[in-house]
């Protein structure tokens, strides 16, 4: 991406899609959805015309899709091609963060081989980078088995999304994502660093959704007493290694703007907090995504920050993304 060209409009990171399903399939959703508390209104089903749609209002000129459904590989395969087909059809607004299966390895490894060849009729447009779940069938992304997966992101300098456990159960009475989302996340994160995942591959860009969760707020916590002698620490961290390890991090604003930018950028910088919507899932409406992105802005109004810094920032972590959206320029016809 060349300063003559650059993209205009937002990139969001943090969007999500679904294959299509039947009307029936989608009832059965609902009902899942109402048995973890979850009380959507009606069958949800996603739409790419509706989405580019909203982000033609929203401002934004291309947004990352993501989805990393549960069960085996075949149906995660198959909704990682049908992204690749949106990308492929609006190459200019969409880009594509392949969902990995981490519960295993070696199919991690074919499926980040697989959505990276170009010479795939799927393909031809590689997926822009990977989405990863807290935990996936069972497993965490702390889990030392997934050292190989890391060693070959790390190798690609790769963009790795970590996005909460999407079936992360009730608790009290209430939805997941509204509070476990950020538990999960954190409970994660943090036993990451403590596998050195983070220090051993710095060459991974990771991204913590919604303003890295509560990581931020502990992150004094976990450099005052995390190498203390009574936590274990097998990898040997030292304080400022915790520092500089959390430092490195991304986050996205997604859903908690308001309250979660500001530690976000104590611990990161606002360099490293990037725009992301929670777009594509029923817990996000056109009116929650356009106040959170109105928390984004007044955020920089009151801190001095230059108006659409955060909005574009994820543009220097996609430049194919990016050189793209020059390719096609972005107009509100674009639809």
């Amino acid at each position: 991406m060349t300063s003559a060209r650059k993209p205009t409009g937002w990139l969001d990171i943090h969007g999500h899609f679904q294959v299509p399903k039947s009307e029936a399939a989608a009832r059965e959703g609902m009902k899942a959805f109402h048995q973890a508390c979850f009380l959507v209104q009606e069958p949800y089903h996603w739409q790419a015309e509706e989405t580019l749609r909203y982000n033609d209002t929203a401002g934004v000129q291309l947004q990352m899709l993501s989805a990393i459904p549960p069960g085996p590989v075949e149906g995660l395969r198959q909704s990682n091609d049908y992204g690749a087909q949106m990308v492929r059809q609006w190459p200019g607004r969409f880009g594509l963060l392949a969902g990995l299966p981490t519960d295993n390895p070696d199919a991690c490894l074919e499926e980040i081989q697989r959505v990276t060849d170009r010479k795939s009729e799927h393909y031809r447009i590689p997926a822009d980078g990977f989405a990863t779940s807290t935990v996936y069938n069972g497993v965490s992304l702390a889990d030392p088995r997934l050292r190989p997966v890391w060693e070959e992101l790390h190798t690609r300098r790769a963009v790795v999304h970590i996005h909460p456990n999407a079936l992360a159960p009730p608790q009290h009475g209430l939805p997941a994502p509204l509070v476990e989302v950020a538990l999960d996340t954190t409970r994660t994160v943090v036993a990451m660093l403590y596998q050195g995942v983070f220090r051993d591959f710095p060459d991974i860009v990771f991204v913590l959704g919604h303003c890295g969760a509560a990581v931020p707020v502990l992150s004094g916590r976990l450099a005052l007493l995390g190498t203390e002698r009574w936590v274990p620490n097998p990898q040997g961290l030292r304080r400022e290694e915790v520092e500089a390890t959390l430092r490195r991090l991304y986050v996205d604003t997604a859903a908690t703007a308001k309250t979660g930018l500001a530690p976000a950028v104590r611990m990161c910088g606002v360099a490293h907090c990037v725009y992301g919507s929670d777009c594509g899932v029923p817990c996000s409406t056109a009116t929650t995504m356009d106040e959170n992105r109105s928390d984004v802005g007044r955020f920089e109004m009151e801190n001095g920050i230059p108006p659409a810094t955060i909005g574009m920032n994820g543009w220097q972590l996609f430049p194919a993304a990016a050189e793209r959206a020059c390719q096609h320029p972005w107009t509100k016809e674009a639809v």
